[in-house]
């Protein structure tokens, strides 16, 4: 049995996390799993490319299927954090680097790292 690649391990990862974050928010129709899998086929392409890209995965997977869902569908996640004012979607920081975590840029607070949205709205747990 041949061991995993650290790209294959890093890009299964990120498609766990970002499937657990889908999942938190009730979101996880075969439509939007569809898009978290192209964005896995798109950046193993990039990580082939730029190796040392590896450890920014999780979070760009979770950038795309963000951008993807905003472009079909309208804003996800949906800050949990502010009460009022217009519904807005939270941010992936960093936007290019390792750790990557929702935050909501209006008050400036982290709320969950990418894959742990669950625990922090009371979705389903990641």
């Amino acid at each position: 049995m041949n061991p995993i690649s650290p790209l294959e391990q890093a890009l299964h990862a990120a498609r766990a996390l970002v499937l657990a974050d889908l999942v938190a928010g009730e979101v996880a129709e075969p439509d939007v799993v569809s898009l978290v899998e192209e964005s896995v086929v798109q950046r193993r392409w990039w990580v082939e490319q730029w190796p040392e890209g590896v450890e920014f995965v999780a979070g760009l997977v979770a950038q795309d299927v963000q951008d993807a869902l905003l472009e079909r569908y309208g804003r996800w996640p949906l800050c949990p954090v502010c009460g009022s004012g217009d519904p807005h979607a939270l941010d992936v920081e960093p936007e290019l680097g390792p750790d990557p975590h929702w935050v909501c840029g209006k008050a400036g607070v982290k709320v969950a790292a990418v894959g742990s949205l669950g625990a922090a709205t009371g979705g389903a747990p990641s």
